[in-house]
């Protein structure tokens, strides 16, 4: 399996130097356009993907985390930090799990 980033190319940058060479540029194609083909992709283990575009997928996200678990879908940052009123959906998962949440 293999880690892939749908990203802007700032945050490519950074994810190519930490290793991840799988990497689909927003600029470059419209979002819609990459999800479509990131989603047909059934070699992809973990998917980073930065919250501002996650928001733009909003219901194709959310759609396709209920019908499938592969890949795994990671939402980070982007250059700017942390979007306040996002959600992060590995902390909610773990909070469920768990029963409390864990923080740093």
């Amino acid at each position: 399996m293999k880690l892939a980033a749908l990203c802007d190319r700032d945050t490519a940058v950074g994810l190519r130097l930490a290793g991840i060479h799988e990497l689909y540029i927003e600029k470059e194609k419209n979002v819609r356009d990459l999800w479509n083909e990131i989603s047909e992709k059934d070699d992809i283990g973990i998917l980073f993907i930065t919250e501002k575009i996650a928001d733009n997928l909003g219901k194709y996200l959310k759609d396709y985390r209920i019908r499938y678990n592969l890949p795994i879908i990671v939402e980070i940052p982007d250059k700017n930090g942390r979007l306040k009123e996002h959600v992060d959906f590995v902390t909610h998962l773990i909070r469920k799990a768990v029963g409390i949440e864990i923080k740093k």
